[in-house]
Formats: structure tokens, sequence, C-alpha cells
């Protein structure tokens, strides 16, 4: 009795442990410095925004903006010069760039059904940049040829350029971008933390993500397949609302379903 009553204890100690290392989450090893995860991210935009189309409707661009900009005023999104903007694609999905740049496609806002899940997934996106998943992941699987490449590579002159003659990329679909479930899990901790701050109900974040994968098919797959599911989502951020602070969740700009019928007919849904 007493060996299992040790055993229920041990097991119980390390599951709390591991619990507290997500909620406490940081940035991991990184051979990237922060200005390079700066240029890397405004050079690989720049590629984004010629390959797909970026809309450039002022009012929903503004929209999306005054979002992430609620968002980022977290000390935990960590000052980096984000940038927020929409881009013309049915499939359900959002992806963030080393250093600041957010995008999410029209085919999210849509499937949305009220701006604290929009906020979910754009605090979940801005976590990834917070927690510099990208180029700590391109550090761990480039150990040996990084160092050298970035010793050698000249502020301005084209770094997202050399990592990709390398065969390292970090720009759109890139398999870089492609998170484990332990980033996801990071990214879940930290963007519930930033929703609490700007006042939207962090729960709502893990009901869009549940119920994406409750219809598991279609438009909703490339979002399953760039986020995978961590565990019991909504279980995770219903325990850590447990340690936020009460407060009441009245954030809203009152403009969302105004801008989803923006993107409707500029998407031409």
């Amino acid at each position: 009795m007493f060996k299992k009553l040790a055993l229920y204890i041990a097991g119980m100690s390390l599951a709390l442990a591991a619990f507290a290392q997500l909620r406490d989450v940081r940035p991991g090893f990184n051979l990237f410095s922060r200005d390079q995860d700066i240029q890397v991210g405004r050079e690989a935009a720049a590629q984004v925004e010629r390959k797909m189309l970026v809309l450039r409707d002022r009012e929903l661009t503004n929209y999306v903006t005054q979002i992430g900009r609620n968002l980022t005023r977290s000390p935990r999104a960590g000052g980096y010069p984000y940038t927020f903007r929409v881009v013309a694609d049915r499939n359900i999905n959002a992806f963030s760039l080393p250093g600041g740049p957010v995008y999410i496609n029209t085919g999210l806002i849509l499937a949305a059904d009220n701006e604290a899940q929009l906020a979910g997934v754009m605090a979940h996106e801005i976590s990834h940049v917070a927690l510099r998943h990208a180029t700590n992941q391109a550090s761990k699987s480039q150990l040996v040829r990084l160092p050298a490449l970035l010793a050698g590579a000249i502020a301005g002159n084209g770094l997202f350029g050399q990592l990709a003659q390398a065969g390292i990329g970090l720009g759109a679909n890139s398999v870089l971008l492609k998170f484990s479930r332990t980033a996801e899990s990071q990214a879940d901790y930290l963007g519930t933390q930033m929703m609490s701050e700007a006042g939207y109900n962090p729960i709502e974040m893990a009901r869009f993500f549940e119920k994406l994968e409750a219809q598991g098919s279609g438009r909703a797959l490339q979002f399953l397949s760039d986020h995978p599911n961590p565990g019991n989502r909504v279980r995770a951020v219903e325990e850590e609302i447990r340690y936020l602070p009460r407060k009441s969740y009245g954030a809203n700009t009152g403009e969302f379903l105004r801008e989803r019928s923006l993107v409707a007919q500029l998407a031409g849904r």
C-alpha cells in the first residue's frame, strides 16, 4: 500500500512539475540573435507578399492590427515589431514568421464564431514569435552548419536568402514552421495568458481548436496539420485559467460581424 502511495505521489509530482514548466514558458536554445530573428522575418514576409494574395483593404487590416496591438501590449509578447495581415485563402489557417509578421487566412476569419476566437489564434501565433520557436527549431536541427553561417552573416545582406541557399527555410510553408506538440502546448499556455491580459476569454482559443478537430475534414485539415493537438486543449486551458487573476472578459471591438461579412465579400463567398 505504501509503495503504491509513494508511486502515486511521485507521479503527481512529475505531472505538476511538467505543468509548472509549461506555465513558465520562455524561449529555448537559439543560435540566432533577436535582431537576426527580426531580419529573417522581414525578408521572409517580403517573399510571402510576393507569392500570396495579401488583402490591402485598409479597414480589415486596421481591424486585425487593433486586435494584435491589444494582445502584444503584454510583456509576454517580447516587444517584437509585430505586423498583422490578412491573406486571401479559404483554407482555415494562420501562421507567423520569426521576429513579428503574422498572417491570418480569410478562411479562418470566416470559420471563427466571435472575435475572441480570432484573437485566440492570433495570440497563439504571437506566442510562437515570442518563444522564438522557428529559429529555436532551426538551431536544433542545424547545430553544425548554422554557427559559421550566422557568424559570417552581415546585417541587411539577405540573411533569409543565405539560409535558403543552405537549405534552411524559414519562410511560409517551411517544415521549420510546423511545430512540435510541445511547442504547440507552450503557445497555447502563453497565448492564454496574453488573451486574459487583453480582456479576451482564453477558453475561446481552445474551443475554436476543438471545433476544427470535430470537423476534421476539408479546409480544417491544413490548420490541424500545422497546429497538432498536444492533448486535451480545452482541459489544459481551463487548468491554466485557474491560475490567472480573476476578471471579467469583455474585450470586444464590436466590429467582428462587420469584418467577417467584409471578408466574405472580398473572398467571393
